[in-house]
């Protein structure tokens, strides 16, 4: 198994760790430690890619599952932010609809030999979502962890705001790919 393949391995290795230390409140500095975990886990992300391309060592196993990866990591920590009331589930509902919807579109593309390069807004959805869960979870260790955040700044309506946004990306981002989509993919197969 090559370099990127392991760093994608070690970012699903990850994720229940950093559920685990984002949920389970009876850890001491948990949220500072999820943090630690979580952003470890996306510099794997920007890591595997880059060497992958860099070495020419991209392989069938990286591309399936370095998706997969991704999706695990956003999964975990907006089921997190959902379960401790710092996202509404209609969010988490959108974002994961669009992420299965997406995946199943591009199953299609893949069986027929066809790949749709991921767009602007796809990106930019992809760090709206990124950005919000590090500024959040750092806001609940300042508060939570450090007492240095004062109780009465509203976190649950800063963050539902910023995954609310997230969630308007979303759905751009996934009409846009099924626009594109549409264009190149024969649905009559």
């Amino acid at each position: 198994m090559n370099l990127p393949n392991k760093l994608t391995v070690a970012r699903i290795i990850l994720t229940p760790v950093f559920l685990l230390l984002f949920t389970v409140s009876s850890i001491p500095y948990h949220y500072i430690l999820a943090l630690v975990v979580f952003g470890i886990a996306s510099i794997t992300d920007l890591l595997d890619g880059k060497i992958a391309r860099k070495r020419n060592i991209v392989t069938t196993f990286g591309k399936l599952t370095d998706p997969l990866a991704d999706k695990m990591l956003t999964t975990s920590a907006f089921l997190g932010f959902m379960l401790m009331g710092y996202c509404n589930i209609w969010i988490v509902f959108i974002i994961l609809f669009r992420e299965f919807g997406i995946s199943s579109v591009r199953l299609v593309a893949s069986a027929q030999g066809v790949v749709i390069p991921a767009n602007i807004w796809g990106k930019v959805k992809t760090t709206m979502q990124m950005v919000s869960m590090v500024f959040i979870m750092f806001l609940l260790s300042l508060q939570a962890d450090f007492g240095v955040l004062p109780e009465t700044v509203p976190l649950p309506i800063i963050s539902n705001v910023l995954f609310g946004i997230t969630a308007v990306l979303t759905v751009v981002s996934g009409v846009t790919y099924l626009i594109e989509g549409s264009k190149v993919i024969d649905f009559s197969k």
